[in-house]
Order: C-alpha cells, then sequence, then structure tokens
C-alpha cells in the first residue's frame, strides 16, 4: 500500500440474482463484505425490491420479500435485466422504469456498505458483471451520475477480471503456478484457468476457460470429472469455488481431488473483493506487475494515415488497452484526392496492418481540399469498431451537406 491517507472503495458483484458488496479501505489488510445482517456469514443479496403498500419505503434482498409474504404482494426481481431492457413494472399501483428500481437498489447497497451513520460516497465504485456490453456500459454510466459517482470514479468490470486482481493478490505460493476457479450456478458451470508468462516484463496474464453443464443425480462424480479434465497437464497451485452449485456439502471425492497437492477455497464473494482490487490498482494505489488484456479492453489499434505540414503521419483514433466501453475517437480532416479515407486496423505488437478503404458515395463535387470531414470512432466491442464520417463542407464557399457515412470495421 501506497501513502496512508484515506481511501474508501466499493466493489459490487451484480447479477440478476444476487449481488455481493465488499468494501476496501486504508488499515484493512483485505477487503471486507457485507451481508444484510451485521456479523452473519451470508453475503448474498437476492436482487429484488418491494415497495411497502401505501408509504414510500422500499425493502431490498431477503428484507424485501419479507415483505411481499407479510403484505401478501409479489417483489420485482431480476433488476439486472429489466434495466437493461429498458423496461417497466408497476408496484403498489405505480409504474417504475426498471433502471429507477436498480438505481434504489444500489443506492440500498452503497448505504450498507459506508455502514452506521456515516452516508460517504466511495472514492471508487466497481461493478463487476458476468459479461459487459455497451448496454450495460451506458446503463451503469446513467446510474453512476445518479448515485453522485464521476465517471472517472466509475470502473465497470467482467467477472473474469475480478478474478484476476483476486488471484494475485493473494499469498505468493498460490499463485506460483496456474490457478483454477470453478464458477457453478443452476447447471452451468464454468471452469477457469489463469496462468501468467513470467518471461515478460509486466508478466502476461492469460485466462482460457469452457462452459459445462453439471447435471444428474451425481454432481460429486461429474465435477470430479469436470475437475480432472481441465487441470489433466498443468500444474495448479489453487482451487477456488463460487456460485451456489456448490452448497449442500455434495462434495467429497471432488473436494478430495482439489485438495490434493494444492489449496482449494470455496467462497461467494471472491469477484466483489476482486472488484476492490481492481479499484486500488487502477487508481494507482498498489504497484503492479502484471497485464491482462481482456475482454474489455480494445484488442486494436485504429489509425489514419494524414500529411501534416507536408510530411505523412499516422494519427491514432483508438489505442489498444484502452476501456472499449470508454474509448472514443474523434478528428477532422480535409479531404485530398478522391472521396475515400483510408482506414489502418493493427493488433498491439504486430507489424502488420489491414486496410480498410472507405468510399464515400455521393459526395458534393467540390475542388480539392475544399471537404472538411469529421471522423468519430467508437468502439461497439473488444475488437468492432463503429467509423461514422459527416461531411462539413468548407467554412463560408462550400455548405455542409450534412451526409453521414457509417462503417463497423473488425479484424
Amino acid at each position: 500500500m501506497g501513502s496512508m491517507e484515506q481511501f474508501f472503495y466499493v466493489g459490487i458483484d451484480l447479477d440478476d440474482e444476487n449481488a455481493v458488496i465488499s468494501c476496501y479501505e486504508q488499515n484493512k489488510k483485505e477487503p471486507e463484505t457485507f451481508g444484510m445482517v451485521a456479523g452473519s456469514e451470508v453475503y448474498q443479496i437476492p436482487t429484488v425490491v418491494t415497495k411497502k403498500k401505501g408509504i414510500g419505503q422500499w425493502y431490498i434482498g431477503d428484507e424485501a420479500r419479507r415483505a411481499a409474504r407479510a403484505q401478501g404482494g409479489g417483489s420485482v426481481g431480476a433488476l439486472l435485466s429489466l434495466a437493461a431492457a429498458e423496461k417497466a413494472v408497476v408496484v403498489d399501483g405505480e409504474q417504475y422504469q426498471g433502471e429507477e428500481l436498480l438505481e434504489l437498489f444500489l443506492r440500498k447497497l452503497l448505504r450498507l456498505a459506508g455502514g452506521l451513520g456515516r452516508e460517504k460516497t466511495p472514492d471508487a465504485l466497481a461493478i463487476c458483471v458476468e459479461a459487459l456490453d455497451r448496454t450495460l456500459a451506458n446503463l451503469f454510466m446513467n446510474l453512476g451520475q445518479k448515485l453522485g459517482i464521476p465517471a472517472k470514479q466509475l470502473l465497470l468490470l467482467n467477472r473474469r477480471e475480478c478474478f484476476y486482481y483476486f488471484v494475485y493478490h493473494q499469498n505468493k505460493e498460490l499463485w506460483l503456478h496456474d490457478v483454477m476457479l470453478y464458477d457453478y450456478r443452476g447447471t452451468r458451470m464454468l471452469c477457469e484457468r489463469i496462468s501468467r508468462n513470467r518471461r515478460t516484463v509486466p508478466q502476461m496474464i492469460t485466462i482460457s476457460g469452457e462452459s459445462r453443464e453439471i447435471c444428474g443425480a451425481d454432481p460429486d462424480a461429474a465435477f470430479l470429472r469436470a475437475a480432472e479434465e481441465t487441470m489433466k497437464g498443468h500444474i495448479v497451485s489453487a482451487v477456488y469455488l463460487v456460485g451456489d452449485g456448490f452448497d449442500g456439502g455434495w462434495m467429497k471425492r471432488s473436494a478430495a481431488f482439489c485438495c490434493r497437492g494444492r489449496r482449494a477455497f470455496v467462497g461467494k464473494n471472491l469477484y466483489s473483493k476482486g472488484a476492490c482490487y481492481a479499484a486500488a490498482v487502477q487508481k494507482g494505489r498498489e504497484p503492479w506487475n502484471y497485464v491482462y488484456l481482456g475482454d474489455n479492453e480494445m484488442k486494436l489499434n485504429v489509425s489514419l494515415k494524414v500529411q501534416n505540414k507536408r510530411k505523412e503521419e499516422f494519427y491514432s483514433l483508438l489505442t489498444a488497452g484502452e476501456n472499449w466501453y470508454e474509448a472514443a475517437g474523434e478528428c477532422e480532416v480535409i479531404l485530398a484526392g478522391t472521396p475515400e479515407i483510408n482506414f489502418w486496423l493493427q493488433l498491439p505488437g504486430s507489424r502488420e496492418a489491414k486496410v480498410e478503404k472507405l468510399r464515400l458515395s455521393d459526395l458534393p463535387k467540390r475542388p480539392d481540399k475544399t471537404t472538411r470531414l469529421r471522423i468519430t470512432a467508437k468502439p461497439l466491442s473488444d475488437c468492432t469498431v463503429q467509423i461514422r464520417i459527416k461531411d462539413l463542407g468548407f467554412g463560408e464557399l462550400f455548405a455542409g451537406s450534412g451526409k453521414v457515412w457509417e462503417y463497423k470495421m473488425s479484424l
């Protein structure tokens, strides 16, 4: 840890079933996880809200379910999907947007994390979901503003990234070799393996995984088979088991196998703690000698070849390694020669580039170098980019036609 100044980071792991919330602050060796009942080890808070009939009082989690039963009504669940789909629901005779209900849920979670009598806004809020897309990214950016958390203090991560930050914050003997994560919910088990390349500086981290169906009468045998097959040929230092599927004390032979020559852990708060660690690293509070190009980092560089003061140079619109949901590039150029623009797409560290030639069909005829264009590049995912080109004309000589060309490109 760096200097001892105050910091307060909150990590929330969120899906349609449950939320888990952890906090990390100075003087703490590791993040602390909060349940709804003080001192209890039940960390999962069901993603559910209910309103008290006739009064503006709301409940979340198990409290919401109890209140709903007591007043003979239902509660609203699956808040993440509801908000992402921009759906509305009727509660106690009034209509509410899914986003409003998710905001209410998150607000109450943050209050829980802040502790009694200290309404404090986190210095960083890291939200972890299973997979991030443009819709969820926009949703959380909006919610962050409403919760009073500026965009630069909001981190959006997927579960793989939180796993990565969690693992390399543990004692070294636990990640000396590869580390396995088994995430078992419903009938689906995600088997992920994280490994590091010790020869590179910083060390390059890779995560590879597969999804398996675990059904049938004997989960112990099915999990044993999955563990044996996914660890085969790898030296594994530690195994982490997360998800409701591991509840119920059915692991016998599979548990013995996981513990053979390595440490095994079972718990519900790996992702929320990992999110807290991510905040600490990204806020520059901790030295970090690893790099992981996960699903949220741009995988390609996008640039234009331009003439600047008579010499040719590349102008970079998007850079690999940036978070794709935050990245955006824009520039204005004056068109010379034919009405087409070449974009150069390149993988980081590669000499090869793919050149995409975009023709501007129906561009108004004007003398050479009298057409100004605004070019905007916005990522749609880690390897797909939306390019938008707008004709701005040329000052008072030529009015802009307002024409817009849109293209999608990917490597």
